[in-house]
C-alpha cells in the first residue's frame, strides 16, 4: 500500500513537471498570449473587414462627384414588317442593324447630399477603428484574466503538493509509531484517511490548472496540438499598497482614453450628418447629361449604278408640249459601315431640373428617422459613459476588497502557520490527536486557498483600473 501511493507521488510530481510539446522554452509572458490572441482572434478579423467595408464605402462616397461615362452596343435582327430606325421606311425583309451610344451624366446640385453623405462615411471609418480598438482591448482582458486565472491554479497546485508533501511525512512517522506499538491503528487510518483527502484535493487543483490552460488557448486560438505554458513572473502585494486613484479620477482619464467611448462620441457627428442627408432631399436637384450616338442598318441603301432604259410620257401640256422622263434601272446596294456610323451620327446634351412636390412623405419620413437615429446617439453615447464609469467604479471597490482581504488573510495565514507548527509539534510528541492535527492542517490549507483568492482577484482589478488609465497590460 505505501508503494502504491509512493508511486502516485512520483507521477503527480512528473505531472506538474512535465514541458509540453510546442510550449515555448522560457514559458509564455502576458504580453505574447496577447499578440498571439490579437493576431488569431477570428472576431478581430471580421472588424477589420467592417473597417474595410467601411473604407469603400467612403471611397465610393467620393467617386460620386464625378461624372458617369458609360458605352451601349447593341446587335439584332428584325422579322417582317417593320421599319427601320435609320431610314424610317417600312422594311419586310430580314433586317440586321447596330446602335452604338454613349452617355455621360453629373449631378451639379442635389441639396448638398454628396458632400454630406462623404463626410458621414468619414465619420463611420472612424467610429469603425475605434470599434476595432475596443475589439483589441476587449481580447486583451479575456486574456489577462486567462493568464491570471492559470497562475492562480499554479500556485493552488503547488500549495496542493506542499500539503500532501507534509502529510505524507507524517504517514511515514505514524506508520512507525504503530510498528512500535505507541499509537493505535486508528491514528494510522485517519491519517491516511487524510493523505487521500489531500490527493483529491491535488487531482482537483492540477484539474483546475488544465481547464485554465485550455481556456487560455482556446482565447488565443491555439492550433490543435500546440500547447502554452505561461511564465510565472514573481507577483507580490506589498503592504503598502493601495489605490492611488479614485473611481472618479480613473473615470476622467479614461473617457478620453477608451476607444468605445470615442466611437459614441463620432456616431452623433454621423448621426448629425444624416440629418443633413435627409434634409437634403426636399432641394430641388440638378443634372447634366450628354450623349452621343450611331448605328448601322442593312436596309440603309445606296445607288451605286444606273442605266437609262426608255422615256416616258409624263402629261402634255395646254399648249399641246409633251412633258418626258427619262426611265432608269437602278442597281443599289447596302450603305458600307463606316458611311452610316457617320450619317447616323447624332450628339444631345441637357440640364435636367427635378423639384420635389409631393412623394408621399417619404422625404419627411426620412427626416424624422434621421432626427430618431441622432437622439439614440445621443443617448447610447450617455450609455457608454455611464457603463464605463460603474465599471470602473465596481472594479475599484473589488480591488479595494480584495487588497483588505489579501492583508487579512495574509496575517490569518500567518496566525495559522504559526498554530500549525505548534499543533505538528504536539502531534509528534504524541499530545494531540490525528483529528486535531488535520483540523489545524485543514484551517490553514483554506487560509492560504484564500489568500491566493484575494491575491489574484485584487491583482486583475488592479491591471483592469491601469489599462483603462491606458496602461499597457503586463505584470
Amino acid at each position: 500500500m505505501v508503494e502504491l501511493r509512493n508511486l502516485f507521488l512520483v507521477i503527480i510530481f512528473l505531472l506538474l513537471s512535465f514541458q509540453p510539446v510546442g510550449a515555448q522554452e522560457n514559458g509564455w509572458t502576458l504580453r505574447e498570449c496577447i499578440d498571439h490572441a490579437w493576431e488569431n482572434n477570428l472576431q478581430l478579423q471580421q472588424q477589420k473587414l467592417s473597417v474595410d467595408m467601411a473604407r469603400e464605402d467612403l471611397s465610393q462616397s467620393r467617386a460620386n462627384r464625378y461624372p458617369t461615362l458609360n458605352a451601349n452596343a447593341s446587335h439584332s435582327y428584325s422579322f417582317g414588317r417593320t421599319v427601320d430606325p435609320f431610314t424610317n421606311e417600312f422594311a419586310t425583309e430580314t433586317v440586321q442593324s447596330n446602335n452604338f451610344s454613349m452617355s455621360s451624366g453629373v449631378t451639379l446640385f442635389n441639396g448638398f447630399q454628396v458632400s454630406n453623405i462623404i463626410r458621414q462615411n468619414r465619420l463611420e471609418l472612424e467610429a469603425g477603428k475605434k470599434d476595432m480598438e475596443q475589439a483589441y482591448n476587449d481580447v486583451a482582458l479575456m486574456v489577462a484574466s486567462a493568464y491570471l486565472q492559470v497562475l492562480f491554479n499554479k500556485e493552488m497546485v503547488e500549495n496542493a503538493h506542499s500539503q500532501l508533501e507534509i502529510i505524507q511525512q507524517q504517514v511515514e512517522r505514524t506508520e512507525k509509531l504503530v510498528e512500535a506499538g505507541t499509537l493505535p491503528r486508528g491514528s494510522l487510518l485517519t491519517i491516511q484517511a487524510q493523505k487521500a483527502t489531500e490527493e483529491l484535493q491535488l487531482v482537483n487543483a492540477q484539474n483546475q490548472l488544465d481547464l485554465a490552460y485550455l481556456n487560455l488557448q482556446q482565447i488565443m486560438f491555439m492550433p490543435e496540438g500546440e500547447e502554452v505554458v505561461v511564465e510565472s513572473p514573481e507577483l507580490e502585494i506589498a503592504p503598502g499598497d493601495d489605490l492611488e486613484y479614485t473611481p472618479m479620477q480613473v473615470y476622467r482619464i479614461a473617457v478620453n482614453e477608451q476607444p468605445n467611448v470615442r466611437s459614441a462620441q463620432i456616431r452623433i457627428a454621423s448621426a448629425e450628418r444624416g440629418v443633413s442627408i435627409a434634409k437634403g432631399a426636399r432641394s430641388p436637384s440638378l443634372r447634366m447629361q450628354g450623349s452621343i450616338g450611331t448605328g448601322y442598318s442593312e436596309a440603309s441603301l445606296e445607288i451605286f449604278d444606273q442605266t437609262e432604259t426608255g422615256i416616258n410620257q409624263v402629261f402634255v401640256t395646254d399648249d399641246g408640249v409633251e412633258m418626258l422622263q427619262p426611265v432608269y434601272d437602278f442597281s443599289t446596294r447596302i450603305k458600307p459601315f463606316t458611311d452610316q456610323l457617320d450619317e447616323n451620327l447624332s450628339r444631345s446634351v441637357g440640364l435636367f431640373l427635378s423639384i420635389p412636390i409631393f412623394n408621399n412623405f417619404q422625404t419627411r419620413a426620412g427626416i424624422s428617422r434621421s432626427k430618431i437615429n441622432l437622439e439614440n446617439a445621443r443617448l447610447q453615447n450617455q450609455i457608454v459613459r455611464e457603463n464605463l464609469f460603474q465599471t470602473i467604479q465596481q472594479a475599484h471597490a473589488d480591488a479595494s476588497a480584495a487588497l483588505k482581504r489579501y492583508f487579512a488573510s495574509e496575517k490569518n495565514v500567518e496566525a495559522l502557520e504559526e498554530s500549525f507548527r505548534y499543533t505538528e509539534q504536539r502531534f509528534n510528541v504524541g499530545m494531540v490527536n490525528t483529528v486535531e492535527y488535520n483540523d489545524a492542517k485543514n484551517r490553514l490549507s483554506a487560509a492560504q486557498s484564500e489568500l491566493l483568492q484575494s491575491k489574484y482577484e485584487y491583482l486583475f482589478r488592479f491591471k483592469v483600473l491601469e489599462f483603462y488609465m491606458g496602461r499597457p497590460l503586463e505584470l
